[in-house]
């Protein structure tokens, strides 16, 4: 019984997640929502961690980070974007 709760909060965790990653710019849009499917249940958990603080930061600074017009002040959250972005372009 208690498999199953933690399987269903671990969806709904997941489902709270890929409603987080939507944005309001699609540029942002296509780069959270395919790595939530696809790469976020290969990160170790503090990795985890730093992902969803990303996802807490302002869509204007995201798209600054992200685009390579600024970098970001937080280590942790530069490497995290780094990992996202390396992924994009394999």
């Amino acid at each position: 019984m208690e498999k199953l709760q933690q399987s269903a909060d671990l969806l709904t965790n997941k489902n709270r997640m890929r409603w987080a990653c939507r944005r309001g710019m699609l540029e942002l849009d296509v780069l959270f929502r395919p790595f939530v499917d696809e790469a976020y249940d290969d990160l170790n958990e503090q990795q985890q961690g730093v992902f969803r603080r990303l996802l807490t930061c302002d869509d204007p600074d995201l798209f600054a980070w992200f685009m390579g017009h600024q970098q970001c002040p937080d280590a942790e959250l530069q490497g995290m974007i780094e990992i996202i972005l390396k992924r994009v372009k394999v």
